[in-house]
């Protein structure tokens, strides 16, 4: 599905829903757009069967929301981020939405803002950055122009979509964004706690960097629910809320001011 965040006119939300249509994608999600939802020049714009494109586009109020259902999110983006994300291009990414889609697995491709594009913190909601090569001297696009490459690579990839493997289907589904989402914030909460996010003008980039990593491990449900119980152990509590007991010091073991002896039993 396209998902357009921040769109400022409604004429661009119509063109996009033309292009959606022309190579065979009917779900648009739109993201707070500027000038408000319904928009009647979208409609205009639209025009015949892609206006149904239009009525049928979903609005959130966040980035979040409008990709929480989903298990891969991927970032159009046309400038280098400081976060290690992998980058891939319109043929890569429609090969690869195509398998996941054969495996029931839902995938999402952000398109930021007309005039500035995505912001740092919708980058670090997707596993990938997906870049469109083009003249160097000129690579600007205008948002339908954008959704309309990476549609017809879809389309294009439609005749070589990969069956998956046997059983590939029983496995455990991939964790979807809300899920993500929601470990992140278990986490970053926990590193707050802690004292490790302290320094304020560093912690937009860790944090995002650390989002990196996860996404890159393309985590499970059940991984998920791993995890979220090893952060709970290694910040001392447990789910009934109770604190979890630590191994007790013995003679000999190394205390806290890295002296040997300094253990309860030390002296």
């Amino acid at each position: 599905m396209i998902v357009l965040v921040g769109p400022q006119m409604g004429e661009n939300v119509g063109a996009t829903a033309r292009a959606m249509l022309n190579c065979g994608l009917t779900e648009l999600r739109l993201v707070s757009p500027r000038d408000g939802w319904p928009n009647e020049r979208a409609r205009a714009m639209a025009t015949g069967a892609s206006r149904e494109v239009v009525d049928r586009a979903r609005v959130f109020a966040s980035t979040a929301a409008a990709v929480a259902d989903l298990h891969r999110v991927y970032a159009t983006t046309a400038r280098r981020r400081d976060m290690l994300k992998p980058a891939i291009g319109p043929r890569e990414l429609a090969v690869e939405v195509r398998k996941r889609a054969a495996r029931g697995q839902r995938s999402g491709v952000l398109f930021g803002p007309e005039r500035a594009g995505l912001d740092n913190d919708d980058v670090a909601l997707a596993s990938h950055v997906v870049h469109i090569p083009l003249n160097s001297g000129y690579s600007s696009l205008n948002l339908a122009q954008a959704v309309l490459l990476v549609a017809y690579a879809w389309f294009e990839a439609g005749s070589g979509a990969a069956t998956p493997p046997p059983g590939q289907r029983a496995a455990t589904p991939l964790a979807t964004s809300a899920q993500l989402v929601n470990l992140f914030q278990h986490l970053e909460q926990e590193l707050d706690a802690s004292g490790f996010l302290r320094v304020a003008g560093k912690r937009g980039i860790m944090v995002r960097n650390l989002r990196s990593i996860l996404h890159r491990a393309e985590l499970r449900e059940h991984e998920v629910r791993a995890l979220h119980g090893v952060v709970s152990s290694l910040a001392g509590r447990r789910k009934d809320g109770r604190p979890v007991r630590q191994p007790a010091h013995t003679a000999g073991a190394v205390g806290e001011d890295g002296e040997p002896g300094s253990g309860s039993n030390g002296r």
